[in-house]
């Protein structure tokens, strides 16, 4: 059994895939505890994978996003299996702290302060930029095809800019789901 805290439809808000129609799949848990974190890790419903796999499936979206909390800690071979079965596309949100299954087909790994990633390639790095963090390190710790960097809860979008304007090795990320006040 999984502890899913929803699942809905929407535009993904963040990173490379920005605007891009899909189901997220939000699951309850982490192993980190960040102050910025957006889910309630106390509400979840428990779903086997079958569960999770047919009401993604009730939605038009190619991509399925896994996301948290933490997806690491409780995403399965076999739940990637089912979605690709379903004609999906599966992509995950993770801090990086937990080894991933295979088959996964697009990897984001959003690494935090004081955490020790142990994946170590990804599509895109997104680091929730904060004036006293070293996101510099997360470059060479992680392999990627694209860095992001991304406002805390858009609060600070002046400071990441003047940041992405002196590094420009990275990209901004925008919440943008925020922005248009959907989820």
């Amino acid at each position: 059994m999984r502890r899913i805290n929803e699942i809905f439809e929407s535009l993904q808000g963040e990173g490379f895939h920005t605007g891009t129609a899909s189901v997220f799949v939000r699951f309850s848990g982490c192993n980190l505890s960040c102050p910025f974190c957006d889910t309630d890790h106390r509400a979840f419903t428990e779903m086997t994978d079958d569960e999770i796999a047919d009401a993604a499936a009730k939605f038009a979206s190619e991509w399925v996003v896994l996301t948290g909390g933490e997806p690491g800690l409780q995403v399965s071979e076999r739940l990637i299996e089912l979605l690709h079965a379903k004609g999906k596309r599966v992509a995950i949100e993770t801090n990086g702290t937990c080894q991933l299954p295979t088959g996964i087909d697009w990897i984001t790994v959003s690494p935090k302060d004081g955490s020790e990633p142990v994946v170590n390639f990804a599509d895109e790095v997104k680091v929730v930029f904060q004036e006293k963090c070293d996101v510099e390190k997360w470059r060479s710790i992680i392999i990627a095809q694209h860095y992001f960097l991304q406002p805390c809860s858009c609060r600070n979008t002046e400071s990441t800019i003047k940041y992405i304007l002196s590094h420009p090795h990275w990209r901004l990320s925008l919440q943008t789901h925020k922005y248009l006040g959907i989820r």
